[in-house]
């Protein structure tokens, strides 16, 4: 059926209905989870998805993009999994974590319930959240050093979690004894189920109301409706072929340089993402499988072409050139769990290539790396001591600066909405201190338009002892201005103890630091790249920066001395 039978105003009430179905799901998880970087940071997402393809229909606003183009394939695996045990049944959730399959990474678990109607499969709620910890030999799991995928997490195929409306046991059994914290674990998966409960209450509230096939043929619809604004977009773009490549540091294992390429071709309405040059897949956690990799061009496109609807009919217009055996397209069992940092630089190509094609729709790059975060530890005083803790967070940074201003100061990374959790709550539930959060002056790059300030953020130890873990990157290889801006500043990660400073071999990832109380762990996180050529920023533009202090004369004075 197409969007032309059905009446204009019946298909804006069921776009706001669905979407409103999706955005209750976030909701409910966000106020039910025990786990900051849920509850907080919003490191989630729920939405609807074809009951025959898998693909992605509606999505929440709150929820996380990259998990768009994931998810479809996570529900795919679960439909597959089910039809190889007789196929879906009402009354079960299906569960699991695998990265290869699902994407992103161990530490987001999917649960994915068929709805039925009339005994009929119609479609799929899904949900996706990053759990605190699952395993591993890394507190929170976000290992540098692993090699295969089993040093970090616990690997969950897909299984019924829930059978006849109740919790399988055996399951959940098996979920508790492979975390660090189990009753985060078990509050986490209940948020997610009474997330999905609710949308599948909601949605058959709005099938009773306006009948099955109406809200398929609205479904079908807005896909269109994605599929024609996405190919018209790309029209807007002129003819060619666009190339830029870029680097990680390392893998974690071996320091060396990891390249990312795209070769883009727009010919009319058509767009190639040929990745085909990047570096082959490496041994340590940078991998993506390809899952993740289509995601992260999903978020790109987002960024580049807000209008066009967040469904699948995005994709539909795009041809995906992504060899196996890359660092983008790797296999079990290569350790996939730092995702975050190899997506982030998959978009800022992406970016740096569109702005050779239109440098007046594209943006500069943004700081690249969500600095992830462990420190972890036993209680050693108080009603809790010997309990274990484990603070896991991610950090922000610049965004690149763009035709119509400046970028973003200390904002969050472009793939996803999640939001830094507040110091506050950090330091509520954790032995921790945080004794600096500030802008990094002069850490935005140069230009007509100033790229955004990194931040700065210094974190000390309350407890007797703790380990430390960091997963980053930007610090060897800055991120880019376009169309004439300058870079912005690199990343900067160390830490103080014994009366001195010192930083990490693999400049921007390291294993077990041990910290005494007192001791701090700092980030210094890059800005965003510049717009145009600097030297046609105004002399008033240039006299608010100096103002504000965010200009360089001032960037590494915090400790010069000390740092080594």
């Amino acid at each position: 059926m197409s969007e032309a039978t059905l009446d204009p105003v019946t298909l804006a009430v069921l776009k706001g209905r669905l979407e409103q179905i999706a955005d209750e799901m976030d909701a409910t998880l966000y106020r039910s989870a025990f786990n900051p970087i849920i509850a907080e940071a919003h490191d989630a997402c729920h939405g609807l998805y074809d009951g025959d393809s898998g693909d992605t229909l509606v999505q929440g606003k709150s929820g996380l993009p990259v998990f768009v183009g994931a998810m479809a394939f996570a529900v795919r695996a679960a439909k597959r999994a089910a039809e190889a045990l007789g196929g879906m049944r009402e009354g079960e959730v299906w569960l699991f974590n695998d990265p290869y399959e699902g994407g992103t990474h161990a530490n987001d678990f999917k649960l994915v319930r068929p709805v039925f109607r009339d005994g009929r499969l119609l479609c799929f709620l899904a949900s996706a959240a990053h759990w605190h910890d699952v395993g591993g030999a890394v507190p929170g799991n976000y290992n540098p050093a692993a090699t295969e995928c089993w040093q970090e997490a616990v690997q969950i195929p897909p299984v019924r979690i829930v059978q006849g409306g109740q919790i399988n046991p055996d399951v959940l059994a098996i979920l508790r004894a492979n975390t660090r914290l189990p009753d985060s674990l078990w509050g986490d998966l209940n948020g997610q189920l009474a997330a999905l409960e609710l949308g599948a209450r909601r949605l058959a509230e709005l099938l009773d109301a306006y009948g099955d096939a109406v809200v398929l043929q609205a479904l079908q619809a807005l896909r269109e409706r994605a599929r024609r604004l996405m190919r018209a977009q790309i029209a807007s773009l002129p003819d060619g072929v666009y190339s830029f490549s870029d680097v990680l540091d390392n893998d974690g294992v071996t320091d060396e340089a990891l390249t990312i390429a795209l070769d883009m071709t727009v010919q009319g309405e058509r767009l190639v993402l040929d990745f085909s040059r990047s570096s082959p897949q490496c041994q340590g956690p940078v991998n993506i499988s390809r899952a993740t990799a289509v995601a992260a061009c999903y978020v790109a496109l987002k960024h580049l072409f807000p209008e066009v609807p967040a469904n699948a009919g995005v994709l539909d217009a795009v041809e995906f050139v992504m060899p196996e055996g890359l660092v983008i397209t790797a296999q079990r069992p290569r350790p996939v769990g730092g995702y975050t940092e190899t997506i982030l630089r998959m978009i800022d190509v992406i970016f740096s290539a569109a702005a050779q094609a239109d440098p007046r729709r594209a943006v500069a790059q943004a700081y690249g790396t969500i600095n992830a975060l462990s420190i972890a530890g036993h209680r050693s005083e108080g009603a809790r001591s010997g309990q274990r803790w484990v603070m896991f967070s991610f950090f922000g940074g610049g965004h690149g600066a763009h035709a119509g201003g400046d970028g973003l100061n200390h904002g969050n990374a472009p793939i996803s909405t999640a939001t830094i959790p507040p110091l506050e709550i950090l330091e509520a539930a954790y032995p921790v201190r945080f004794t600096e959060w500030a802008l990094r002056p002069g850490s935005g790059g140069d230009g007509t338009h100033r790229g955004g300030l990194g931040a700065v953020y210094e974190i000390e130890l309350l407890e007797r002892q703790a380990q430390a873990f960091v997963f980053g990157e930007r610090g060897k290889s800055a991120p880019k201005g376009i169309a004439g801006g300058g870079d912005a500043q690199a990343n900067r990660f160390s830490w103080h103890s014994q009366g001195a400073w010192h930083t990490p071999p693999m400049v921007s990832k390291m294993l077990g630091i041990t910290l005494e109380r007192g001791d701090r762990v700092r980030l210094e996180t890059p800005g965003g790249g510049g717009w145009g050529p600097p030297a046609e920023r105004s002399a008033d533009e240039r006299a608010v920066d100096a103002r504000r202090g965010y200009l360089a004369d001032a960037a590494d004075a915090a400790h010069p001395g000390e740092q080594p």
